[in-house]
């Protein structure tokens, strides 16, 4: 009899919660639906599926004929399922409470759509910390997938990986699959023959006879570039699994049983890390350079292979500490799960949970080839949910009017002002400047905007093509792609020298006098004051029902001149329609002057509205002197595995404003609002 090696086949399907329904639907249309349709022909070909909690909501609301066929087959043992957070959040990096709250809310949706309850996991980005081993446990997981790089930085060797390992944390026992790296580059990139080829070379290898391991992205099977037309319409798939079917020395399984007929490969203990890739991508720009040009020097020298688990870039958490944008949503984040917790049960709003776990979404959280950090769209969805959170504790439990605390952890005080509708939050560095202004009405984040940063594959820009990797005679994976969706020179990517805020201010003193930033002090939790030429310049804020106002004052200093000022006032409005045609600049009483993709210049005003037809809102700036006003997109360099693009971010206002030593005050106020309102 010949030799037997088990293929261990799982797909991991997910969208963003928050995600457009037409992104959705053409994922459906180019993967999830011909897969699903695919694999019910062949039903000796058992595989393993984990789908996220919301697209899976969503498809069973959608596609309902294609999921019926997922149930049918997991009903005849075709099809495997296995759980992980609801919302698909990165587990480590959110509270240990949650972790199981997640995983058994993704449990039930499984149990009520095909009446099973998984006992395997699908761990978000292949996101590995111990610290998630007991709540793993405790919310009924039993195993998980992660990269057999994982173990290749533990010490193991790769022919050792052929099988499952366990681990514990605290006394608990979960075991591990290493996913194999080989099968992620082969599948379905190389041609189905030479894939399964090499298979039953493994299964041959007399050191290598028990289970080949793969686990990943469905999306690579119709919605990565190039590949619905190789795997569908060129048939890859129906020929990679007859050929799995036909051959003497390959047979397919699913993990659940091939745990429970196998004895374990041994105790092992796992480093903090994730897939290669993410080492590199969580690096500040300068440092993932020299990362690169290290690992591209070791493959040159043909070294990769045996070095690679001793280059290792940084962890997921370094996503924290690049962006500050998402270390302020996931401090906002995780204190509001400590506010709910705090909260007796029985005193709770109806589906806090619920909001709480889709702000913890990771999608939004992280930038790399993948990650949506650059998308505002998924960003507004985390701040969609923590807003009404937010507003639907303070309902329960009232937080006072102003409240002051580092809550980023990064060494600065935030001030919180706030109304029952508003919420504006000061940061006490230089800028003095707002970097979140909170409506709850709209449950929307006006300051949810992006600081334009330097990233690493920026240096990629004069790249104009690049040719399927040497190996195969397939298709390029998308991490070997360099593509533009539109036209990008290097000047489009330079970084911001600021921090993209609202009300962030210069000032100018006198004609031909270049713009200075104050360099703000703080005088108390809602007061600044600063030494400009000539004098000193006070700022403060207030917030009182759904206006937020910022005054600012100059007084010269004794025997100065008194002379002609100016303040230079910005903001960095974040609004849905930034990137869409319901948005438009209205002055007076409804004059439209453009859109918000579209530079706009105003002499003399003292008043323009933002209205969002998406949003079904409005934001109105108002200054209490007529001002000079430019408002022009900002736009952001980022790539994904479909090419470089240009996202805009914001929409910049810049308001130029006389101002006269000891004698009024500047005022410029904000006003958001419904439609009608």
């Amino acid at each position: 009899m010949p030799a037997e090696l088990t293929l261990l086949f799982g797909v991991h399907a997910h969208q963003p919660a928050g995600n457009f329904v037409e992104v959705v639907d053409d994922a459906h249309v180019r993967s999830y639906g011909p897969f699903l349709r695919t694999l019910h022909r062949y039903p000796q070909f058992r595989f393993t599926a984990h789908f996220s909690g919301w697209l899976l909501a969503t498809l069973l609301e959608r596609f309902p004929g294609d999921l019926a066929l997922l149930r049918e087959m997991v009903a005849r043992g075709q099809a495997e399922l296995v759980g992980g957070g609801d919302m698909e959040p990165v587990l480590a990096a959110i509270p240990a409470r949650d972790r199981v709250n997640q995983i058994r809310a993704l449990s039930d949706r499984l149990d009520a759509a095909f009446g099973v309850r998984p006992d395997g996991a699908w761990l978000t980005e292949r996101v590995w910390e111990s610290s998630v081993v007991t709540s793993l446990v405790e919310a009924g997981i039993d195993y998980v997938t992660v990269d057999d790089y994982h173990f290749l930085c533990a010490g193991r060797e790769l022919a050792e990986l052929d099988g499952y390992f366990s681990t514990e944390d605290g006394g608990e026992r979960l075991d591990l699959f290493p996913i194999s790296e080989a099968l992620r580059y082969r599948i379905p990139f190389a041609p189905a023959a030479d894939t399964v080829a090499w298979l039953e070379a493994q299964a041959r290898d007399p050191a290598r006879q028990a289970a080949a391991i793969y686990f990943d992205d469905i999306e690579k099977f119709g919605i990565w570039p190039e590949t619905y037309a190789w795997v569908y319409e060129q048939g890859w798939l129906a020929q990679f699994v007859e050929r799995v079917l036909a051959s003497p020395v390959l047979r397919t399984g699913h993990f659940g049983e091939y745990r429970a007929s196998a004895p374990t490969r041994g105790v092992t203990y796992l480093p903090t890390t994730s897939y290669i890739e993410m080492g590199e991508w969580s690096l500040p720009a300068a440092r993932a350079d020299t990362f690169a040009d290290l690992v591209a020097q070791e493959k040159t020298a043909g070294r990769w292979d045996a070095h690679k688990p001793f280059l290792r870039g940084a962890i997921w958490r370094n996503f924290l500490s690049r962006y500050p944008e998402a270390n302020w949503m996931h401090k906002r984040m995780t204190a509001l799960s400590a506010r709910l917790d705090a909260i007796p049960s029985v005193r709770r709003p109806p589906g806090a949970h619920d909001l709480l776990h889709r702000a913890q979404a990771n999608d939004a959280y992280w930038h790399g080839l993948f990650g949506g950090l650059y998308l505002p769209h998924l960003r507004r969805a985390v701040w969609n949910a923590i807003a009404a959170l937010e507003h639907a504790l303070d309902a329960v439990a009232a937080r006072p009017a102003i409240e002051s605390v580092d809550a980023d952890l990064d060494g600065v005080d935030e001030t919180f002002v706030r109304s029952a509708s508003l919420q504006a939050v000061i940061r006490h560095d230089a800028d003095a400047a707002l970097i979140e202004l909170t409506h709850y009405p709209l449950a929307h984040n006006f300051g949810d905007t992006l600081t334009r940063q330097r990233e690493h594959y920026h240096r990629k820009l004069d790249a104009q093509a690049h040719a399927a990797p040497a190996g195969h005679d397939g298709i390029a994976s998308a991490h070997d792609r360099v593509a533009f969706r539109q036209p990008i020179t290097p000047d489009d990517a330079r970084p911001d020298t600021r921090r993209r805020s609202l009300l962030r201010d210069a000032f100018v003193r006198g004609p031909g006098a270049a713009p200075t930033p104050p360099q703000w002090r703080s005088v108390d939790a809602t007061g600044f004051e600063a030494d400009v030429p000539g004098g000193r310049l006070s700022k403060r804020y207030e917030v009182d029902g759904d206006l937020l106002r910022a005054r600012w004052r100059l007084e010269a200093a004794p025997g100065a001149t008194p002379e002609a000022a100016r303040l230079l006032i910005t903001l960095d409005v974040a609004m849905p329609s930034c990137d869409g045609f319901l948005g438009r600049v209205v002055q007076g009483a409804g004059a439209i002057l453009g859109g918000f993709g579209t530079e706009t210049r105003i002499d003399i005003a003292d008043a323009v509205t933002l209205e969002d037809g998406v949003l079904g809102g409005r934001l109105s700036v108002f200054t209490n002197v007529g001002a000079r006003w430019r408002l022009a997109p900002v736009h952001s360099v980022s790539q994904s595995e479909a090419g470089f693009e240009k996202i805009m971010q914001s929409l910049c206002i810049e308001i130029d404003v006389p101002i006269v030593a000891a004698s009024t005050d500047c005022v410029v106020t904000l006003m958001p609002g419904r439609d009608g309102n």
